[in-house]
């Protein structure tokens, strides 16, 4: 099966996305306090700047270098010198326990939707909804079928829901998740 995501709007980053599954978990990480094409364009932009997109690269590299990285204009992110850490806190765990294989956190020794929901949790950056609303993305657009990954992912597994990156598959879901995301937001002011 061929993933092709819609993500981002930019098609190389959008492919980069769709074949490797370091960015896409990376992009994930970067998903917070920024807009999510922004964040999901930022492997593309990490692989451009250091020549390569892998967890050992990037866990090895010079930790202020990588925050120059991030800072370079158009910036990875709007607080490089935290997300840079995290990026790199990441790509370490991975090193240490998926042997530097992103996709052998929902792919090794043929995982349940529970068990991937637990790895994802126990990655650096990832928190219980990260890691559900990166489980449904799997689930829904990168063609994981761990048994019982939509009940793990719970909300955000729910076929035809427009509520997470999940589900972005052109500019028209897009809208319905930022529009989704606003009135969650207003709901939670009240």
């Amino acid at each position: 099966m061929t993933v092709e995501l819609h993500i981002t709007g930019d098609p190389e980053a959008d492919s980069l996305l769709s074949a490797d599954p370091l960015a896409l978990l990376i992009g994930m990480l970067l998903d917070q306090q920024i807009a999510m094409e922004t964040a999901f364009a930022g492997p593309a932009k990490i692989r451009e700047r250091i020549g390569r997109l892998d967890a050992a690269t990037i866990a090895d590299y010079d930790a202020e270098a990588f925050v120059d990285v991030f800072r370079t204009t158009p910036a990875v992110h709007r607080f490089p010198g935290s997300m840079a850490g995290r990026v790199q806190q990441l790509c370490a765990a991975l090193v240490e326990n998926w042997g530097g294989d992103a996709s052998a956190i929902w792919m090794r020794d043929n995982p349940t939707g529970a068990e991937v929901l637990a790895r994802l949790k126990a990655l650096p950056g990832f928190g219980e909804q990260k890691a559900k609303i990166f489980l449904a993305l799997l689930g829904k657009q990168y063609g994981v079928t761990a048994d019982g990954w939509r009940e793990a992912a719970g909300d955000y597994g729910t076929e035809g829901s427009c509520r997470s990156v999940a589900d972005i598959v052109d500019l028209g879901s897009l809208t319905k998740v930022r529009e989704f995301k606003r009135a969650a937001k207003a709901a939670a002011k009240k």
